[in-house]
């Protein structure tokens, strides 16, 4: 991403916009994880769905494999959508709740239009036993389901449309952790097993230093710093909120 810019209607009486993110710049190579913290309002979402293209930026470049995303047209960007995927911060909430587990899964290749009934079925089952789970649970419902088998599906889902970057809003913030532990390691292996870059939105600095290669830290809608993962302070708050700073 290059000199991204996202602005929202000002409040009050106030007209025109104002901008929530304001020349954000970075980079995530394959096989990367970059991890963006801030304070609550600093523009981490925001800079996410700009990536992902539910939010056309203002201004600004999204650069992916040479091509601005933010240019393209429906029918291009429609094209691009399956290489880029996301996996939400609420297991529970990202799923319908009508759908079968199994139909989850299949859904991006059927609105993708690349479901085929003879391979279809045999590559969810692929897609459950990559990430941990029971082939027999494809016929239950989320509510069937605990928060971390949840969790699972969401990243099978994303993982179903042969994604090579993954933006990962809080994924593991909802979630025990033990549990926790088990996503991160899934994560991880998938990662070194199919290069995947990751955009890694968290508030948990532990996780971060453990999980990321690189931090880029937001402030009042702008990059103020990003280091190696490794040079987080380990002493102090463990979480980025408002007064406390998580980086020097």
């Amino acid at each position: 991403m290059r000199d991204l810019t996202v602005r929202h209607p000002s409040r009050g009486r106030r007209r025109g916009t104002r901008p929530v993110v304001d020349g954000v710049s970075f980079d995530i190579a394959a096989g990367e994880t970059l991890a963006l913290i801030g304070p609550s309002g600093a523009g981490k979402s925001t800079t996410a769905n700009a990536v992902l293209m539910l939010r056309r930026p203002d201004s600004g470049q999204v650069l992916f494999e040479g091509r601005d995303l933010a240019a393209l047209d429906a029918a291009a960007l429609r094209a691009t959508r399956p290489a880029v995927q996301p996996v939400f911060q609420d297991p529970y909430g990202s799923l319908s709740p009508r759908l079968r587990i199994r139909d989850t899964i299949a859904e991006p290749l059927r609105v993708q239009g690349r479901w085929d009934p003879d391979t279809g079925p045999a590559r969810v089952d692929e897609l459950l036993d990559t990430v941990g789970l029971d082939v027999r649970l494809g016929g239950r419902r989320p509510h069937e389901l605990s928060g971390g088998q949840c969790q699972r599906v969401g990243i099978a889902r994303a993982l179903a449309s042969g994604p090579r970057l993954l933006v990962l809003d809080e994924p593991v913030s909802g979630l025990d952790p033990s549990v926790r532990a088990g996503i991160l390691n899934l994560l991880t292996d998938l990662q070194e097993r199919l290069h995947l870059g990751y955009l890694f939105i968290c508030h948990d600095l532990a996780v971060v230093r453990h999980f990321a290669h690189r931090v880029a830290t937001l402030r009042d809608g702008r990059i103020v710093s990003t280091l190696p993962a490794r040079e987080l302070y380990s002493t102090g708050p463990s979480t980025v909120s408002g007064n406390e700073r998580a980086v020097r």
